[in-house]
């Protein structure tokens, strides 16, 4: 999974690709590198990031989507927003990856009725305060049992578990240990669910916190994160350098 982020402050490479045509020249290298889906992002969701108006979301999201849709690829949308939701489906967008699990009500309405793939991904409180003081007794058995939780409210909505697939949230309100502990356990949180895991730590806080690496200099480390995620059971990675990635697991796979 490709991230192409329409963003003015996205954590990594915010404002590099806010324009339509950067953000269609992207996807393009990115669908020539190999990627199998694109995940479309209209407002960061970094630590501290202030929350962006809907209108302003669907007006850097909708024009994306409208231009990729044929593009060969599915396309994903990074939204916890319902009525962005509604209309990016509607616009051709084929998979909804909500930070927010699908906890509010309007957003399990939004999608009951589509057919679209579902990511629900674990995230501590909001992304204002979630690395305030993330806390827990036992991340990998609490951050189970939030995706346990969410699975069981969409099957209770109809929703089909094929549909579905599990993110344990690296980063979203997590410290380096809590980080660490799932990257561990990520095989038994896919058995858990019983669904494909994705994994997002490209680029993440906790690559600089092992690295002492800044964000533009963190290629090497997530690429090594791909494959420790990749080797630990998960099915989708979702990194900001995909030729790099793909190369690195060719290798990989081809040396096991």
């Amino acid at each position: 999974m490709g991230i192409l982020n329409v963003t003015p402050d996205s954590f990594s490479d915010g404002g590099r690709f806010h324009s339509l045509e950067s953000a269609l020249s992207r996807a393009e290298e990115m669908i020539d590198a190999g990627v199998d889906i694109i995940d479309i992002g209209g407002e960061s969701t970094r630590p501290g990031a202030v929350p962006l108006s809907l209108e302003e979301e669907l007006r850097r999201v909708l024009p994306v989507v409208f231009a990729l849709r044929d593009c060969g690829k599915p396309l994903s949308i990074d939204t916890y927003k319902p009525r962005v939701m509604i209309e990016a489906l509607a616009a051709g967008a084929d998979m909804i990856n909500d930070v927010s699990g699908f906890r509010q009500p309007e957003a399990l309405i939004a999608i009951k009725h589509s057919d679209c793939a579902l990511c629900i991904m674990h995230m501590s409180t909001d992304p204002q305060s979630m690395q305030r003081r993330p806390a827990y007794q036992d991340v990998v058995k609490e951050v189970n049992q939030f995706l346990l939780e969410r699975i069981s409210e969409l099957d209770a909505c109809g929703v089909a578990r094929a549909r579905l697939c599990i993110d344990p949230g690296f980063g979203f309100g997590k410290t380096l240990e809590h980080n660490i502990a799932l990257l561990k356990n990520l095989r038994s949180i896919a058995a858990a669910a019983e669904l494909p895991l994705l994994a997002g730590l490209s680029r993440k806080s906790m690559i600089g916190d092992i690295t002492g690496k800044t964000v533009d200099r963190r290629l090497a480390g997530s690429i090594a994160a791909a494959i420790a995620a990749t080797a630990n059971g998960a099915a989708i990675l979702r990194v900001h350098d995909v030729p790099e990635t793909i190369d690195a697991l060719k290798v990989w796979r081809a040396a096991i």
